[in-house]
């Protein structure tokens, strides 16, 4: 979701999600070995198990921002003020847009002159539908946060005042489980941007560089720094957006080698993880049919962050030890070996229906979840 963290400003890294862009669910899976335990260790030796079940899309506020007790809508005080591009305040919120149209059209089920606050957006949309998406780029959201003074998300989201909704999550299935856990209100996203970018810095905390990216994937700006072509690629040769690796699997669309990104050498999780020998993988929905080259339709190409290292290159024995679908994971849990998943767009409710299945599926294997750590944080600029 895309309602900017209005509270602490001076934490300019607590901004937005996009909207139902691509919601990631997928793991990393940690596991040390699971038998010949003799005796039951306490405190964080008793962990086994750590398990991240990565989503994107939504800000904390975006989903939590009214759950009782956080840190949230009620504490954004003047930072709900949204200034448009020419400096002035805006007065009513611009209608959203439907964005599955090309080109947008105003969405007929929001209304067009809303105050300028956060407002609930199941008034208008129920949370099993979907909603128009909003631009996740890099440079618009340096503007977006605007110093800490998170007032340019309606002037720079491309899609009118839908930034300023939410849903209240906290009776929807994943509200409902952080009821019974803990619910960190101060976790931000790693990097401006989007999946791509997040997912980098999930797993190795880098910023790939690209230094003689092909002219089309290259972001322009103009003299005072304002975005005039969006692109992938910034003018000094980093990698902030979208881009595929020339491992496959890619979109069949690109037929050009030079389109794709060489492979990177940045030390990973996963190189350290398997340096002290602790057993891990990536498991992702689809990968199996994506990789043998008929992917689904909702398969994201670009949530696949260990396929961009020269390690878990094509025909390596770290790929097919390390990289795998989903399903694998499943498949270990019944066994209770442990050793998440589909890329898609979808709502609200749906994602965290499947949330809730996936931790149903742990929790019904004992022996994994009484010692393990499970982690669902939210990837893409949450």
């Amino acid at each position: 979701m895309f309602i900017p963290n209005f509270a602490r400003a001076s934490s300019p890294h607590r901004a937005l999600a996009v909207r139902f862009a691509a919601p990631l669910l997928c793991a990393i899976s940690i596991t040390l070995p699971c038998a010949g335990v003799v005796a039951q260790p306490a405190g964080l030796e008793k962990i086994q198990h750590v398990i991240v079940i990565y989503q994107e899309n939504w800000s904390f506020d975006g989903l939590y921002g009214r759950f009782p007790g956080a840190d949230g809508i009620a504490n954004a005080g003047e930072r709900i003020r949204q200034m448009k591009k020419d400096g002035t305040p805006y007065t009513t919120l611009p209608q959203a847009l439907d964005t599955s149209k090309n080109p947008p059209i105003l969405d007929p089920r929001f209304p067009p002159d809303l105050p300028v606050a956060p407002y609930d957006a199941a008034r208008y949309v129920p949370p099993d539908q979907k909603t128009g998406d909003i631009v996740n780029r890099a440079l618009q959201q340096e503007h977006q946060i605007n110093g800490g003074r998170m007032d340019g998300f309606v002037a720079w989201s491309e899609n009118g005042g839908l930034a300023m909704s939410y849903y209240d999550a906290t009776d929807l299935p994943v509200g409902r489980l952080a009821q019974q856990y803990v619910l960190a209100d101060h976790f931000f996203h790693s990097a401006f941007d989007g999946s791509l970018f997040n997912h980098f810095w999930l797993v190795c905390a880098c910023t790939p560089v690209w230094p003689n990216a092909p002219a089309n994937l290259v972001i322009q700006l103009d003299a005072q720094g304002v975005v005039v072509k969006n692109g992938s690629v910034t003018p000094d040769g980093y990698v902030v957006h979208t881009v595929y690796s020339t491992n496959r699997p890619y979109p069949a669309s690109i037929k050009d080698p030079a389109q794709l990104m060489p492979l990177l050498t940045m030390p990973t999780i996963g190189d350290r993880l398997s340096a002290k020998r602790i057993s891990w993988a990536w498991y992702s929905g689809g990968w199996n049919d994506a990789v043998a080259g008929h992917p689904d339709a909702l398969f994201q190409f670009h949530h696949q962050p260990f396929n961009y290292f020269a390690p878990y290159a094509e025909g390596t024995a770290a790929r097919a030890e390390h990289l795998k679908d989903i399903e694998e994971f499943l498949a270990a849990l019944r066994q209770a070996t442990c050793r998440p998943w589909p890329s898609s767009s979808q709502s609200a409710l749906t994602t965290n229906t499947w949330v809730i299945r996936t931790c149903c599926e742990v929790s019904s294997t004992w022996p994994i979840w009484s010692r393990r750590c499970k982690v669902v944080p939210f990837g893409r600029t949450a």
